[in-house]
């Protein structure tokens, strides 16, 4: 069942994302970001030290592969907080879809060293950001310019 007892096609959720899917994402989001996949018992591990939540990494995997398809509220909110994302992502696909499109770019930034030069910049004074924003701005438009 899924959708407070009552089936996703009995609650008019069709074409739902389901638990094991947005769990994979998200453990492929992190080797997108150019880290290697998190164990299951490391985040198993992470969430019991930090969030003092018990759960099994044989429960994560289950959870991810879709073995186990009911989590308790409590192992959503702890795999949400280790991931970063409001724990809504588990429970609205509309929250899943936004938040995806946030990871999706986020990558995409990533990919295109933004947020190395965001970094940098957030070091630099309110004048030396401006300078800093100016200087993007002139070698976009110089790039745009028909040769």
């Amino acid at each position: 069942m899924g959708v407070v007892g009552r089936s996703k096609k009995e609650a008019g959720v069709v074409g739902a994302f389901s638990i094991a899917e947005k769990l994979d994402r998200l453990f492929r989001q992190a080797r997108a970001a150019g880290r290697t996949e998190p164990s299951y018992m490391a985040v198993a591990e992470a969430i019991r030290t930090d969030q003092g939540v018990p759960i099994s990494h044989t429960y994560i995997w289950q959870l991810r592969t879709g073995k186990r398809d009911n989590p308790t509220v409590q192992h959503l909110t702890a795999l949400a907080r280790y991931f970063g994302v409001p724990v809504a992502y588990f429970l609205d696909d509309e929250q899943t879809r936004r938040v995806d499109g946030q990871l999706e770019l986020l990558q995409t930034l990533r990919d295109a060293g933004v947020t190395e030069i965001a970094m940098r910049a957030a070091d630099v004074s309110p004048r030396g950001r401006d300078t800093i924003s100016e200087l993007i701005r002139k070698v976009w438009e110089s790039e745009r310019r028909p040769d």
